[in-house]
């Protein structure tokens, strides 16, 4: 396990919550990222309050739940291929409920934002993991043998 500062936040959380590791709260961060810098999410047209919201915090874009979890599955492909499923799992993500959970987990801690709309059932079998990871994934091989 990744050493973290015991003044850090999550390390509190990590003692309190032990179903998810150091890893799957970063990995999370990371496919949020993803989700906003390279699949452009969270850019949809807002309302006039949400607009003067943003104007103060520019950088931060909103990406529901089925996104996030969508973000999630691309990354974990492109990161981990095949092993995605057993990767994830070592790290106590075994369905997109483990996404939201972590999610909410750091909104509690003050580490992540949310809206109103926002809820953990937004995340509750967005795909399962055996289709996203086993049956959905995509083998490419190069034009030229």
């Amino acid at each position: 396990m990744p050493l973290i500062d015991p003044n850090h936040p999550l390390a509190d959380l990590l003692e309190r919550d032990q179903r998810y590791s150091l890893d799957a709260y970063l990995f999370v961060l990371e496919a949020l990222s993803f989700a906003q810098e390279s699949l452009g999410m969270g850019e949809q047209e807002k309302s006039k309050d949400v607009q003067a919201a943003q104007k103060k915090m520019k950088s931060e874009k909103h990406v529901s739940g089925q996104e996030l979890c969508e973000a999630a599955r691309q990354y974990a492909q492109q990161q981990y291929g095949y092993l995605a499923t057993k990767v994830l799992s070592s790290w106590g993500i075994c369905a997109t409920a483990d996404i939201g959970e972590i999610v909410f987990n750091m909104i509690d801690m003050g580490q992540m934002r949310k809206t109103s709309d926002d809820r953990r059932e937004d995340f509750h079998d967005v795909y399962s993991f055996e289709d996203a990871f086993v049956r959905d994934i995509v083998f490419a091989l190069p034009d030229s043998l």
